[in-house]
C-alpha cells in the first residue's frame, strides 16, 4: 500500500512520550513541516509541557479526527496509545524509539531526518494491523497488542471460562491470562512462553501464565472466532490490561467479550527487511540476564548507531511494561 504522502495543507499530529524529553526532536519536526507546508499539531497538554514551537495546540478529539497522519516520538509505548488514539478513523503512524529496545517503532531517534525525508518524497509505504476490540461492564476499548487478565496479589488468581463462537471451550486458572494480536505476540505472551506470529498473519493468540490448572497452553484462534471469558461465582477480581495499561478490575460474574477489527491501525513503513532485522536481533537479547543499556552494548554496530542518542538511566519510566 503507498505510503504516507505529503503535500501542503497536509495536517500531522504529535503524539510524544508522557514523560520523557522530546522537545528536540520535536522542533526536528516541526522545522520539516514548515519547509513543506505541513501543519503541525499536538495535544495542547504536550504543547505546554515542553514549550514547543511551531506546533498547533489542540484538544485530543481534533488530534484524533482531523489529522493526515501522527509521528509517535516515545517508544512501543507511545505508538500503540497514537494507534488507539485514531483507531476509528485509521491514518498512518511512524513511530520513532526513544525508549529503550522498541519492537514496534519503524525508526530509532537518529534515523529521524531521513524518515522525514523520505516520506516527503514518497518513498514509504503503509501496513495494515488488526486490534482486538474489548467489552467489559459498561465499558469498551480496543487494543494493539494484547488485554491481559492479570492476578492482583491477595485477591486470589485468574479463574475464568473460555467460550470460542458460543461454545465453552475451557477453564483456566493462572497467574494471567493473555489476549494477544500476532503484532502483540512479542509482548507479554512471548514472556509467558507463547509463540512469536508474524504481524502480517491474522488471529488471536491466547496464553496463560504461570497456571496452576486448567489449560496450560497457548491457543491459536482465528479472527473471525470472537471469544468471550467468564468468572465464575468465587472468582478473584483481577485487573484488565490494555496494552500494557491498567484499564480496571474483574470481578465474579463478569464477563469480557473479545472480537477483532481487520485494518484498524496504519504503520508507516521505510525500509522493511531493516526493521525486520533489528527486531529479530533485539528479540533474540531478551534472553540475556541483562539490562536493556547493557542489552545495547551487544548489538551489532550498524544497529548500535541506530539507536536513539543516549542511554536510558536504570530504573528511568519504562514506556510499556515488558517487550513491547
Amino acid at each position: 500500500m503507498a505510503g504516507l504522502t505529503v503535500r501542503d495543507g497536509n495536517r500531522i499530529g504529535l503524539v510524544l512520550h508522557p514523560q520523557r524529553d522530546c522537545s528536540t526532536a520535536a522542533a526536528q519536526v516541526a522545522g520539516w513541516a514548515d519547509r513543506h507546508d505541513v501543519e503541525l499539531v499536538a495535544a495542547a497538554g504536550d504543547v505546554a509541557r515542553l514549550g514547543l514551537q511551531g506546533v498547533r495546540p489542540v484538544g485530543v478529539e481534533e488530534l484524533a479526527g482531523s489529522c493526515d497522519g501522527l509521528i509517535a516520538l516515545g517508544g512501543d509505548g507511545t505508538l500503540l496509545g497514537a494507534m488507539r488514539l485514531v483507531a476509528r478513523r485509521p491514518v498512518p503512524v511512524l513511530g520513532v524509539n526513544f525508549g529503550r529496545l522498541g519492537f514496534l517503532t519503524e525508526v530509532e531517534g537518529r534515523e529521524l531526518t531521513a524518515a522525514l525525508t523520505a516520506m516527503a518524497e514518497g518513498r514509504s509505504t503503509i501496513e495494515s494491523r488488526s486490534c482486538l476490540v474489548v467489552r467489559g461492564p459498561g465499558w469498551e476499548t480496543v487494543a494493539f497488542n494484547d488485554v491481559v487478565l492479570a492476578r492482583v496479589p491477595g485477591e486470589g488468581l485468574v479463574d475464568a471460562t473460555l467460550s470460542v463462537s458460543g461454545r465453552r471451550y475451557g477453564h483456566y486458572r493462572s497467574d494471567a491470562l493473555i489476549v494477544a494480536t500476532p503484532m502483540g505476540s512479542t509482548a507479554y505472551s512471548y514472556a509467558a512462553g507463547g509463540p512469536v506470529m508474524s504481524p502480517g498473519a491474522e488471529g488471536v493468540l491466547v496464553t496463560p501464565s504461570a497456571p496452576l490448572s486448567g489449560i496450560d497452553r497457548p491457543l491459536v484462534l482465528g479472527p473471525d472466532e470472537p471469544l468471550h471469558l467468564a468468572l465464575p461465582a468465587g472468582a478473584g477480581r483481577p485487573a484488565v490490561e490494555v496494552d500494557g495499561l491498567v484499564h480496571g478490575r474483574l470481578g465474579p460474574g463478569d464477563e469480557l467479550h473479545v472480537s477483532t477489527r481487520r485494518d484498524a491501525g496504519l504503520l508507516v513503513r521505510l525500509d522493511d527487511w531493516v526493521a525486520a532485522d533489528r527486531s529479530r536481533v533485539k528479540l533474540s537479547l531478551l534472553d540475556l540476564p541483562l539490562l536493556p543499556e547493557e542489552l545495547l552494548e551487544l548489538l551489532p554496530e550498524d544497529l548500535r548507531r541506530r539507536q536513539p542518542a543516549g542511554v536510558p538511566e536504570p530504573g528511568s519510566a519504562p514506556d510499556a511494561p515488558g517487550p513491547r
